[in-house]
């Protein structure tokens, strides 16, 4: 295979993103008029055989929780291991990408409502050294929250040869210890992908470096610690952790990547150091702990009712090519039933996405263990998958109903966790 023929993308847990329905939503595809009510309770015969649909349309492994009140369901399809044959099982530990950030998010904002940050405050005010002059004037922490700061993503410059048409950087660097200093000077050194603070928003994963050195700044400890005891510890998440090691803790699946089908058989990368990301997107989840996460944040058991004002103010932000509501941490996608707050992410070989109603009533998570599973199309761009079309109906079956799945499904022509792709040479 000639790696310059194609045009694929890089993650991050960027590969650190929107998912297939959060993608299709922001484009438009499904939004209506005047949404229907979410159906009451949940069809777990529907639920699992929607779950079971995915695995079936080509995903190694995948499993889903979903929360109806006190009602719950969770389940899994699939295998985590695809040398062995180990099945999926749905309490596994998963690298949950840049549903980071919202972590990140919430623990400045726990800071703004101290006194010690302030979110229009420019970033040079707290790092003079690492941002300075013009731009450390003109970059504000909200701009960094809501990616309007337009600093480029570093990811390109950590893994280089994905500008040169090979792969071979994400093997290079699987044990590498990354500087987050350094991570941020690189991509100040970049172009800039617009003026501060100017709408659209363009997505990038170093805003949240930033904010992870900003929380170092203000409180005088490690940000990864700092946000294990204010947020995972306080939501009463017992699963959720920055793991120490390249190993994830726990239970687990295989990631298995695929880059558009550049890496053939698709290889494991579920061992890996992850401070490339830190606190951009290297936290493991379960899909119950997200759910609880994000129902506690939504219900102000986190941060107050005028922190969560400002989390759910919202600019539109390019992800994966679409404008979509970016608030601080978080983004809104409207669904055929009604709004839903949420993050998705993605690292090499995980993809995931959380999406909660506003009251954190009704709420799904669901994670899978292969990324950019799609095929290039003659140009070089990822085609749909029939994973896309089986995702939308198993997430609009969790989120909306079974009434809303067989109405609103359509099949899609979009490349799902969208939000930390970049593009990059042929």
């Amino acid at each position: 295979m000639n790696l310059r023929r194609y045009r694929y993308v890089a993650t991050s847990r960027r590969t650190a993103a929107v998912t297939a329905l959060g993608t299709l939503l922001a484009a438009g595809t499904l939004a209506v008029p005047g949404p229907a009510a979410a159906d009451t309770g949940l069809d777990r015969g529907a639920l699992s055989r929607s779950l079971d649909a995915v695995h079936e349309a080509g995903m190694y492994g995948v499993y889903s929780a979903v929360r109806d009140g006190d009602e719950s369901w969770r389940d899994a399809a699939g295998v985590a291991d695809v040398d062995t044959g180990r099945p999926a099982k749905p309490f596994m530990v998963h690298r949950v990408g840049s549903i980071s950030k919202t972590f990140t998010a919430v623990a400045l904002l726990r800071q703004v409502a101290r006194g010690t940050v302030e979110l229009d405050a420019p970033i040079g005010r707290y790092l003079p050294d690492l941002v300075p002059g013009e731009r450390g004037r003109q970059i504000t922490v909200r701009m960094l929250l809501n990616h309007t700061s337009h600093i480029a993503d570093h990811v390109a410059q950590a893994f280089p040869s994905l500008t040169q048409g090979s792969t071979s950087s994400l093997d290079d660097n699987r044990f590498r210890s990354f500087d987050s200093e350094e991570l941020v000077r690189d991509a100040l050194a970049a172009p800039a992908t617009g003026e501060p603070g100017a709408v659209p928003g363009v997505y990038s994963n170093t805003n949240y470096i930033l904010a992870g050195l900003l929380l170092e700044k203000v409180t005088g400890e490690d940000a990864e610690a700092h946000i294990t005891r204010e947020v995972i510890r306080r939501a009463g998440l017992r699963h959720t952790s920055f793991p120490r090691t390249p190993n994830i803790p726990g239970p687990h699946s295989g990631a298995y990547e695929s880059m558009y089908g550049l890496i053939d058989p698709p290889r494991d990368y579920s061992v890996y150091d992850m401070s490339w990301i830190t606190t951009a997107g290297a936290v493991v989840s379960t899909m119950e702990d997200l759910n609880q996460f994000y129902r506690a944040l939504l219900r102000g058991r986190l941060i107050g009712p005028a922190e969560l004002a400002e989390m759910q103010k919202t600019v539109p932000v390019l992800l994966g090519g679409y404008p979509a509501p970016y608030g601080l941490g978080i983004y809104a996608t409207d669904l055929p039933c009604g709004r839903f707050w949420g993050h998705s992410g993605s690292v090499f070989g995980m993809g995931t996405e959380s999406m909660s109603s506003p009251d954190g009533t009704r709420q799904m998570s669901i994670g899978m263990n292969r990324t950019k599973y799609q095929p290039l199309d003659e140009n070089g761009f990822p085609a749909a998958s029939p994973i896309d079309p089986a995702l939308v109906v198993h997430l609009l079956e969790g989120l909306c109903g079974p009434a809303t799945a067989r109405t609103r499904a359509a099949q899609p022509s979009f490349v799902p966790f969208a939000v930390d792709r970049i593009s990059v040479k042929r």
